[in-house]
């Protein structure tokens, strides 16, 4: 029984620390005495949370891509034992090849057209001739054009190695320097939390954060991004029936979205966007949204990419779940599995993006008639 008092004390203990960074809104327990709150300005204190947080998100992206390197080396693997098969195939395609060749050169193929233009007999089996040397021909064409084609796909295939071997390479660098940051960021926090006589309370706040996040946090965050990306696929059909943000001069056309409209359309779209805002300023935009347990900002701006398809893409500069600042890793990973642009041709078919400016309260892309 004391031991479950004792447990019960250090969760309170814990919640109490966390309501005063921000955390997710809970009941306000009973005052303990055994540890104080921690100042609502210990800026320490806080960054130690968000370099705890960091260290988790970029764990995640090292074993990322240690998949990512598996996976390219058992692809090498698997080419490697290909190449191995084709260099010995192609080994009587070059003996065959080399043979036709060397009759050519030798002379020893001259018979033929000496048999065709000697020839004394029928017109029918004057043609019989010319087919029988047709064939021959072109069963050294046939013998040439494959060694020809086996070699440039054995060639190939070993440009595709070479390439994977690089790609190889960046992935074990990149590894390296995932590694070399979590390192670092483990030693700064035991720096720090060595000079604070709150530290165990400290480590177990960071511990508690994580849960947090990866419980809670995460999912919830994908949940807006994935709502988001859903919302973005259905405003071309709603600019084509709000045609009163595309102002056409001959053949550019300049679309003008407020962000006041923008917002209302994602309300439209989803029911969780009434706690959710788009701000437009200073060339950024700023998608945040706060609830009883999380608030969340996201931050970025917008590029014309031409590749693979036109459109207009957003970038994720900052990412804060509850006022705590996620790493790039984490960043590049929700770009990568949801798509925040929108793509002018779906608006008309014809139409590219030109360029794209994001002012005080107003997003302006500029389109172009595709030539």
């Amino acid at each position: 029984m004391a031991l479950f008092r004792g447990k019960i004390a250090l969760i309170l203990v814990v919640i109490i620390s966390l309501m005063t960074i921000q955390l997710p809104v809970m009941a306000e327990p009973e005052p303990s005495e055994a540890a104080a709150p921690l100042p609502a300005d210990d800026e320490q204190a806080m960054q130690l949370l968000e370099k705890s947080l960091s260290i988790v998100e970029i764990d995640k992206e090292i074993a990322r891509i240690q998949e990512n390197k598996q996976a390219l080396k058992t692809d090498m693997d698997r080419t490697n034992s290909q190449l191995e098969q084709q260099e010995l195939l192609i080994i009587d395609k070059r003996e065959a090849a080399g043979n036709v060749l060397r009759a050519y050169y030798m002379g020893e193929r001259d018979f033929m057209y000496s048999a065709l233009f000697s020839f004394r007999q029928s017109l029918s089996s004057w043609f019989a001739v010319l087919d029988y040397i047709e064939i021959i021909m072109s069963s050294d064409r046939d013998a040439i054009n494959q060694y020809v084609d086996g070699y440039r796909s054995l060639q190939n295939n070993y440009d595709k190695l070479n390439a994977k071997k690089d790609e190889l390479e960046a992935v074990e660098q990149r590894l390296h320097e995932q590694r070399e940051r979590v390192l670092a960021l483990e030693n700064q926090i035991d720096d720090e939390l060595a000079g604070r006589s709150d530290a165990e309370k400290l480590r177990l706040m960071m511990s508690e954060l994580t849960e947090y996040w990866e419980t809670v946090g995460i999912e919830e965050v994908e949940n807006y991004f994935r709502a988001l990306a859903a919302a973005m696929e259905e405003l071309p059909g709603w600019i084509q029936d709000n045609k009163n943000y595309l102002d056409i001069d001959g053949l550019n056309y300049t679309l003008h979205i407020p962000q006041d409209a923008l917002n209302a359309f994602l309300r439209e779209q989803d029911k969780r966007f009434e706690q959710f805002s788009f701000v437009f300023n200073d060339g950024k935009v700023t998608a945040q949204g706060k609830t009883a347990n999380m608030e969340i900002s996201v931050t970025g701006h917008y590029t014309v990419e031409n590749e693979p398809k036109n459109g207009i893409l957003f970038h994720v500069d900052e990412l804060l779940f509850n006022g705590f600042a996620l790493p790039d890793t984490t960043r590049q990973s929700l770009e990568q599995q949801f798509d925040l642009g929108f793509y002018p041709g779906k608006i008309v078919s014809f139409l590219k993006a030109d360029s794209v400016e994001i002012t005080d309260g107003e997003l302006t892309v500029k389109l172009k008639v595709k030539l």
